[in-house]
C-alpha cells in the first residue's frame, strides 16, 4: 500500500508557469532589438553644384608708367595706396638726356610716336561711342522687357539676359573710358617728347603725370637715377574696377561654363556677392600645392554683379573665397550623400521599409556633397538610413534614433 501523500496540483502548475515566464524573460532578453539609426525622406528639390576654390581680387584697368624717354629720374616721392588724378597728379620728374634729341632720326621717332598715338586717341574714341550706343539700346530693351515681366507676357530667363547684357555693356564702357584716357596721356607725353626734341639745347625737367584716376598700386622705382624708356616707374589703376581672379584645378575648370554663376564669401562681409564668369583661359600651369603635389591649374576671371556694400572696400589682391555654378537643376530627385556607400563599383543605400533594413542599388548623377541626384533605384518618398553602421545587414529590424 502506497502512503506517500499526492502533491497538490496547484503546486505544479505554478512550476511549470513559473518555468514558462522566466523562459520567456530569458527569450525577451536575448532577442535581437531593432537598431536605432538616422533617416531621411529622398524628395525633390533645387540642386546646384558647386566648385569651391580661393581667389583674389584683381584691378582690372591697370596701367604701367614708363618714362616718355630717356633720362635722369628725379626721386619718386609717392607710395603704394597714394591717390592720383588723372592729367594732374605728378607721379614722377623725368630730366630729358639732351643728347637724345640731338639726331634726325630721334626726332622722327618722336614724330612718328605722335601720330600714332593721337591715332589711339580716335581709335579708343569710337569704340567708346559704339560701346556707349551698345548700352543705351540694351537700357532701352531691358525697360521693356521689364514692364513685359511685371504683366508676365515674358519668362523670368529673358529678363535675367537682358540684365546681364546690360551690365556687361556698362563694364565694357568703364574700361573702355580707361582705355581711352591711357590713350590721350600717352599722346601727351608723346607731344611733350616731341617738344624736347625740337629743342635740344633745354633740358627743362618734364613731368610725368597720372593717366586716369585712381591710386598707386606699387612703386616700382623710387630711387634718384638714369632710366630707359623701357624701365616701368609705378603701377596705377582704379580699384573701383575689380575683377576675380579664381585658380582652379584643370579637371574642375572644363566644368566652368562662361557666364555662370559665382558667390564671392570671406571678402570681410557678412553676406555673399554675387557674380559672373567672364573668362576661362585656355592655358594651364603648373602649382605646387602646401603638401608639395604638383597640380595643374587654369586661371578663371569673374566680375561682380553688385555694389559693394556702403562703407566696405576691396582693393588689389585681396583673399577671397569664390563658390562657382557648374551644375542647377530646378526639379531633381535627391538622396543626402550621407546614405550612400559603394559595394564594388555600385552606389547602395539602405531602405527602411516596415521597421526593416532593404539594402537596394541606386545610380547617381550629379552630386554637391549634401546631396546627389538620383537617376535610378529610388522614388520620392522613400525612407533612407543616413551613415548605416557596418553592423547593419539585410532584413535587420531598425528604429528611428531618438
Amino acid at each position: 500500500m502506497n502512503t506517500s501523500r499526492k502533491r497538490p496540483p496547484w503546486r505544479t502548475i505554478f512550476f511549470i508557469l513559473l518555468c514558462v515566464g522566466l523562459g520567456a524573460l530569458i527569450a525577451i532578453g536575448l532577442w535581437p532589438k531593432p537598431l536605432p539609426v538616422d533617416t531621411a525622406k529622398v524628395v525633390t528639390a533645387p540642386l546646384t553644384v558647386r566648385v569651391t576654390e580661393e581667389g583674389k581680387t584683381r584691378i582690372r584697368s591697370r596701367y604701367l608708367v614708363f618714362p616718355p624717354v630717356a633720362g635722369f629720374l628725379h626721386r619718386v616721392d609717392l607710395r603704394a595706396g597714394a591717390r592720383i588724378e588723372a592729367g594732374k597728379t605728378v607721379l614722377a620728374t623725368l630730366v630729358p638726356e639732351a643728347s637724345a634729341f640731338l639726331t634726325p632720326r630721334a626726332r622722327a621717332e618722336a614724330q612718328a610716336r605722335v601720330q600714332s598715338t593721337e591715332a589711339g586717341v580716335l581709335l579708343r574714341q569710337a569704340e567708346t561711342e559704339r560701346t556707349r550706343a551698345s548700352l543705351d539700346l540694351a537700357k532701352r530693351n531691358f525697360t521693356r522687357l521689364d514692364t513685359l515681366l511685371r504683366d508676365g507676357a515674358i519668362a523670368k530667363q529673358e529678363w535675367d539676359t537682358a540684365e546681364s547684357q546690360v551690365r556687361v555693356l556698362e563694364r565694357e564702357l568703364q574700361a573702355a573710358n580707361f582705355a581711352l584716357q591711357v590713350a590721350r596721356f600717352e599722346a601727351e607725353h608723346a607731344k611733350a617728347a616731341l617738344t624736347q626734341a625740337a629743342t635740344p639745347g633745354q633740358a627743362e625737367a618734364l613731368p610725368i603725370l597720372a593717366p586716369v584716376d585712381g591710386y598707386v598700386l606699387s612703386v616700382l622705382e623710387e630711387n634718384a637715377r638714369s632710366v630707359s624708356a623701357s624701365t616701368p616707374i609705378m603701377e596705377v589703376g582704379d580699384p573701383r574696377d575689380l575683377e576675380i581672379e579664381v585658380e582652379l584645378l584643370s579637371t574642375d575648370a572644363v566644368t566652368v561654363d562662361e557666364g555662370a554663376q559665382i558667390l564671392i564669401e570671406h571678402w570681410g562681409g557678412e553676406t555673399a556677392l554675387r557674380g559672373r564668369v567672364v573668362l576661362v583661359e585656355r592655358g594651364g600651369f603648373t602649382k605646387v600645392s602646401a603638401i608639395g603635389v604638383e597640380e595643374q591649374r587654369v586661371k578663371v576671371r569673374a566680375e561682380l554683379l553688385e555694389e559693394l556694400p556702403e562703407g566696405r572696400t576691396l582693393g588689389d589682391r585681396f583673399g577671397v573665397q569664390a563658390r562657382i555654378t557648374t551644375w542647377h537643376g530646378e526639379n531633381v530627385l535627391q538622396v543626402p550623400t550621407g546614405a550612400l556607400f559603394r559595394r564594388g563599383m555600385d552606389w547602395m543605400v539602405f531602405v527602411q521599409e516596415g521597421g526593416v533594413a532593404r539594402l537596394r542599388e541606386i545610380e547617381i548623377g550629379h552630386d554637391n556633397g549634401l546631396a546627389a541626384e538620383v537617376r535610378a533605384g529610388l522614388g520620392e518618398g522613400d525612407v533612407v538610413i543616413l551613415h548605416p553602421p557596418d553592423s547593419l545587414r539585410e532584413g535587420m529590424r531598425v528604429t528611428e534614433a531618438n
